[in-house]
């Protein structure tokens, strides 16, 4: 009787695997394309790589990125928050009316803080408490808090804040790097350990893929989202804190058409629109890259329109390139 001749067992190198992998990431993709945008930049100005220059670049990103920390886990989530540039003006109204009643700064932080985490929970209740689609939701609050902050100063500006306020948005914590910066890269921490290191983020990434069959397994569902409202209008307030002391001043137009480049962040930072994937990295490389672009677009004098129309497709790129590739590859066409 004859033997087979067997076939060597090859036993695959993991860590080989994994960088491979990496290499073949979304991170690395944006991580190349940050790379060259930094290049063109460099070529088209020589003020450019001016560490000052480059200090400033980064005041472009860094509040419209520490709402898309907690924009990228509520998407996580299969939901999203339409009306953060609107909690935004409403914050700063609110710092700007406690202001003439004579607060000072630690009063008017608290003030922005508490005006953003009432905003985030007035949407969590209508989103988690009585199950309407947030997109809805968050439109018609889009709106409502921008509308106060209209009724409240029309046409006017809150102004006088007082210089201990000023550090927030234009002080530096070291040398060129900016207390803003430094207080994106601690949120950016804090929101990588809280989504990749924690059964919290385990929750967040289970919900997003299926919520039904999260809800079956125990997961309190509701109270999950709540809590990423909550978080997300957080971060609005301490993004009004931080870019009503960078202008000195209180508008209903503050922040307009914020929403649309912190979703566009979120979105080229990987996370996917329908929920169920992402990482904090690929949302922290994409708001430098979105930081680096409006800077470059600054040093050339391009319009601020041809940014917003540039903000618009790429939000339509980002979001139409996995479909396109998978109906390429034909998988599908959902």
């Amino acid at each position: 009787m004859s033997s087979a001749k067997r076939t060597p067992m090859v036993i695959p190198d993991r860590l080989e695997s994994r960088f491979a992998a990496g290499l073949k990431s979304w991170e690395m993709l944006l991580i190349a394309v940050a790379l060259a945008v930094f290049a063109v930049n460099a070529l088209a100005s020589p003020h450019f790589l001016n560490p000052w220059n480059l200090s400033d670049a980064t005041f472009n990103f860094t509040e419209k990125a520490m709402i898309a920390m907690a924009m990228a886990l509520l998407i996580i989530a299969g939901e999203i928050d339409l009306s953060v540039a609107a909690i935004i003006a409403l914050a700063s109204t609110a710092m700007g009316l406690a202001l003439q009643f004579g607060a000072d700064t630690p009063v008017l932080v608290l003030t922005g803080l508490a005006t953003g985490l009432l905003c985030g929970a007035f949407n969590g209740l209508l989103v988690s408490g009585f199950a309407l689609p947030s997109i809805v939701v968050t439109i018609g609050t889009m709106s409502l808090f921008r509308g106060i902050a209209y009724i409240i100063l029309g046409d006017q500006a809150f102004t006088g804040y007082p210089s201990e306020f000023a550090y927030f948005g234009q002080g530096y914590a070291w040398w060129v790097f900016s207390f803003e910066l430094a207080l994106f890269a601690a949120i950016a921490l804090a929101f990588g350990i809280l989504l990749h290191a924690t059964s919290f983020g385990r929750l967040v990434y289970a919900i997003g893929n299926n919520p039904t069959g999260a809800l079956f397994s125990g997961i309190r569902v509701a109270r999950v989202k709540f809590i990423l409202f909550l978080l997300t209008g957080l971060m609005s307030g301490i993004a009004a804190i931080c870019l009503t002391s960078r202008l000195g001043s209180t508008r209903p137009s503050i922040a307009l058409g914020w929403e649309l480049e912190v979703v566009t962040m979120v979105v080229l930072g990987g996370v996917s629109i329908l929920g169920g994937s992402g990482s904090i990295l690929g949302v922290v490389i994409a708001a430098f890259i979105m930081g680096m672009v409006t800077f470059g677009f600054g040093l050339v004098n391009v319009p601020g329109i041809v940014m917003s129309i540039f903000i618009g497709l790429l939000l339509i790129a980002v979001i139409a390139a996995p479909i396109l590739w998978r109906r390429l590859r034909g998988e599908g066409f959902a």
